[in-house]
């Protein structure tokens, strides 16, 4: 089973292993957030991004969140795995998390993710107790055991079990491939490389409250049966070569998008 839990030194922090659950939200949560955006990394858009730095999110993870990490390099994010020595931990780490929280639409990201077994590459929205919210989540996880597939899941009000793993081809960790989820109220649908590979349509296993946008690196020492054993042999990088939101009845963002067909 897998939660994400909130960090209390974070605006929003995540993982997966379990999370509190404040009391119920107003029926207005759901509304108009942030507008439609495309990123090509460039460079790191302070603005849009806030980088992890300092702490890690529990005993679980065997790394610290490091800002050094995380850069911006040859129009890619690249969010790294590597030694490095942060209060109790061995490894540091990568992620990035939007400072503003997004709502119903489209989210797209173009990713080559990292290799190594006890890892997880991570695109996926999130908002939880750190905010005052209840943990509500949509997940692209790509586990380092066998990338050769990507774990789709989402949680409502910290109720997950939606897991369901979509083959990815030769490797996530070999190429780039564009994973995507349009968001609706009563629908939910999650893409790979342009392909419909999931379609929810119970509500009640539909997030319904706004959440901001991360991307993550890390490791473990202790989830072995999920990720795999860890096994550290060398440095190894995630990299996002897009990222793109596109909210309900906007023009798509890019050539290509799946927006382009919705709208």
């Amino acid at each position: 089973m897998t939660a994400k839990i909130a960090h209390a030194r974070l605006l929003c922090q995540s993982l997966t292993i379990g999370a509190l659950i404040l009391g119920a939200l107003p029926a207005h949560a759901q509304q108009a957030t942030s507008k439609s955006f495309v990123d090509d990394f460039d460079k790191i858009d302070r603005s849009i991004w806030y980088v992890s730095d300092g702490w890690n999110n529990g005993a679980h993870q065997n790394c610290t969140w490091s800002k050094n990490q995380v850069k911006a390099e040859g129009g890619m994010l690249q969010l790294t795995f590597a030694e490095g020595k942060s209060k109790d931990r061995n490894y540091l780490c990568g992620e990035i998390q939007t400072k503003k929280r997004f709502s119903y639409g489209t989210y797209e990201a173009r990713i080559k993710t990292a290799t190594g077994k006890g890892l997880n590459s991570a695109f996926f929205t999130y908002i939880g107790p750190a905010d005052k919210q209840q943990h509500d989540e949509i997940d692209f996880e790509v586990l380092g055991k066998d990338t050769s597939t990507v774990q789709v899941n989402q949680y409502i009000k910290a109720k997950g079990g939606n897991e369901k793993l979509v083959p990815v081809g030769q490797g996530a960790d070999q190429s780039f491939n564009d994973y995507a989820f349009v968001w609706e109220p009563a629908r939910l649908r999650y893409y790979l490389n342009g392909k419909l590979v999931q379609d929810v349509t119970d509500p009640s296993k539909i997030p319904q409250n706004p959440q901001k946008i991360f991307f993550s690196l890390w490791g473990t020492d202790k989830l072995a049966n999920w990720m795999g054993k860890f096994a550290y042999t060398q440095p190894t990088t995630m990299e996002i070569d897009r990222m793109a939101y596109t909210a309900p009845g906007d023009k798509c963002q890019f050539e290509g998008s799946i927006a382009c067909t919705l709208n």
